[in-house]
């Protein structure tokens, strides 16, 4: 379905399974150079767990209009008006990279109107190699195989291809880089200690044991911040996956949302 916001339509993909008015609402939000997609293979599995799926995607990406975001607080700006025209008073932040920047930035901005914030594969900061900048402005696809290398573990599939979509959201959008744009992103952000302080909402760190892109090490400073924070909880999930979470591992991913977010849906 797509929402009119502000002149921008907004696609937000609801999964296979019908929406249940009486169920929360997890909103999931994509890395670079991706779309709704990178969530299908956990869809059936929080729908089980009695959660309503909203998968969106970012203005500029895939089925959605306007102008790519160009930085990570620009991209939250737009959560709340999404819920606002979504209807949802509250909801669960879930994202992934780029999108778990925009998650926790979201997250501190709204409050309790977040229920709980689960990061997949984040860092602080999220820093990207300036021959990799530079790459992404001169020649995205290669750019794009040295992050489907870098991305990989021994628990992708071999027959994974690992660029297919990002040569579908680079062809959505031709006036735009979305590449380099979403890495710029990245590596701008420099306020995601300052927003966990602020969030409130139970988290969870999602992080891959073979992660190349965004290392485990590199998440643990945000980790410590969320874990000073009094009253709320930090949970943390390590598996044996690289960057490639969804694809390596979901149904360790699966277990460990369930420990976040519960069966809200499934109770007697």
């Amino acid at each position: 379905m797509h929402f009119d916001i502000q002149q921008t339509r907004i696609y937000v993909h609801t999964g296979a399974t019908p929406w249940q008015a009486h169920q929360p609402t997890v909103l999931c939000l994509h890395g670079v150079l991706c779309d709704h997609s990178v969530w299908q293979p956990i869809e059936a599995g929080l729908a089980q767990l009695g959660w309503n799926v909203a998968a969106i995607d970012l203005p500029g990406h895939g089925l959605s209009s306007g102008t790519a975001p160009q930085s990570v607080a620009e991209a939250a700006a737009w959560i709340p008006r999404l819920m606002a025209a979504m209807g949802l008073e509250q909801a669960a932040l879930m994202g992934h990279s780029w999108g778990s920047l925009i998650a926790l930035e979201a997250a501190a901005q709204l409050g309790p109107r977040a229920s709980h914030l689960a990061l997949v594969g984040t860092a602080s900061p999220m820093t990207v190699a300036p021959a990799l900048l530079e790459l992404a402005h001169s020649d995205p696809p290669q750019a794009m195989e040295l992050i489907d290398k870098y991305s990989r573990s021994s628990a992708t599939p071999a027959d994974f291809d690992g660029q297919a979509l990002g040569r579908r959201v680079l062809a959505s959008n031709p006036d735009c880089n979305v590449l380099e744009r979403g890495l710029r992103a990245c590596n701008g952000y420099d306020s995601a200690l300052q927003a966990m302080q602020r969030v409130t909402a139970p988290t969870l760190f999602i992080v891959g044991e073979y992660d190349r892109m965004t290392p485990a090490k590199a998440a643990q400073g945000l980790i410590a911040q969320a874990q000073a924070r009094d009253g709320v909880s930090t949970q943390v999930a390590t598996l044996a996956c690289g960057h490639q979470h969804m694809v390596d591992a979901a149904a360790p991913m699966l277990q460990a949302l369930e420990g976040l977010l519960g069966r809200p849906g499934k109770s007697a």
